[in-house]
C-alpha cells in the first residue's frame, strides 16, 4: 500500500543533468515529486515505481510563463494541504542562449532564454507563494521553501553570455526582493538562490564547443575539464539537496554551494 506523501517538492528541468540527478534522488515513498520538463523522462517513472514513490510528470513549455504559472496555482489550489508537512518549489530549468556577443543573438532565441531562465521562475514562484500563502492563512504550519538553481555567472560577468548572464543575475535580485516580502508574513516561505558550482552537463559541452573567435573565455572551461574540476551531475545534486535541509538555510537569500 502507498504510503500518503507528506512532503511536496516541485522541480523543474528534471529530465536531464543536475535536475535529473535531483529528482532521482529526491524519490521517495515519503514524497510526492512534480517534475515540470520540456519531455518526461521514462526512466524516471519507472525508478518511482520501484521505489514506490509519487511522482508526477508535466510535458510542460516553460516559455510559455503564463500558462505554466496558471498550470501550477491551479494544481496547488486542488491539493489537500493538511496531507502535507511542507511544500518546496526548485527552478532549475534553463536555456543557454547561442554563444556569442549580444547583437549575434537570434531575436527569438535571447527572448526564449530570458523566459525560460528568469521569467519562468518568477511566475513559478509567484504560483508557489500564492498558492501555499493561502494554505497558511487557513492554519497550514509546513515550512515553505523556494530554492532557485542560479550561477557563479549571474555574479560575474562573462562576455558572449549576456543572456545566460542577466537572467541568473536576475534570479539573484528577485529571490532577495520575495525574501523581504515573505520575511513581512506570518510563518513566510524561505527563499535562497544558489550556484552549484561547475557542473559536467550539456551546457559545459555546448560552452566547450564554443568559437573561439566569438567565446574568449572559452579555453577556461576547456581547462576546467581537462583538470578534472567539474563535478559531477549527482554529486552537484547532493550538495544543492543538502542546502536545504540547512538549519540556517534562507538566512543567506544568495549563497554559493562553495562558500
Amino acid at each position: 500500500m502507498r504510503i500518503t506523501p507528506q512532503h511536496l517538492t516541485i522541480l523543474t528541468g528534471g529530465s536531464r543533468g543536475m535536475g535529473l540527478a535531483m529528482a532521482q534522488q529526491l524519490l521517495a515513498p515519503d514524497r510526492m515529486l512534480l517534475c515540470i520538463s520540456r519531455h518526461e523522462n521514462a526512466a524516471l517513472a519507472r525508478q518511482a515505481e520501484a521505489t514506490g514513490a509519487a511522482l508526477l510528470q508535466w510535458a510542460q513549455d516553460l516559455s510559455d510563463t503564463v500558462a505554466s504559472r496558471e498550470r501550477l496555482r491551479d494544481w496547488l489550489h486542488g491539493l489537500d494541504s493538511e496531507s502535507l508537512h511542507s511544500a518546496t518549489l526548485i527552478n532549475n530549468a534553463g536555456v543557454l542562449a547561442p554563444i556569442g556577443p549580444l547583437n549575434t543573438c537570434p531575436p527569438d532565441q535571447l527572448s526564449n532564454a530570458l523566459r525560460v531562465g528568469l521569467e519562468a521562475p518568477m511566475q513559478l514562484t509567484a504560483a508557489f507563494l500564492g498558492a501555499t500563502g493561502a494554505w497558511v492563512d487557513l492554519g497550514w504550519r509546513g515550512p515553505r521553501k523556494v530554492l532557485n538553481i542560479s550561477s557563479g555567472l549571474g555574479r560575474h560577468a562573462m562576455a558572449s553570455q549576456g543572456p545566460y548572464c542577466a537572467a541568473k543575475a536576475g534570479m539573484d535580485h528577485f529571490t532577495r526582493c520575495s525574501a523581504l516580502d515573505e520575511a513581512q508574513r506570518p510563518h513566510g516561505a524561505l527563499l535562497v538562490s544558489l550556484a552549484p558550482g561547475v557542473i559536467d552537463t550539456d551546457m559545459q559541452t555546448e560552452l566547450r564547443a564554443g568559437d573561439p573567435a566569438a567565446f574568449p573565455d572559452r579555453q577556461r572551461f576547456v581547462e576546467l575539464q581537462r583538470q578534472g574540476q567539474l563535478s559531477s551531475p549527482d554529486a552537484a545534486a547532493q550538495r544543492v539537496l543538502a542546502w536545504l535541509d540547512r538549519p540556517d538555510f534562507g538566512q543567506q537569500p544568495v549563497a554559493d554551494v562553495r562558500d
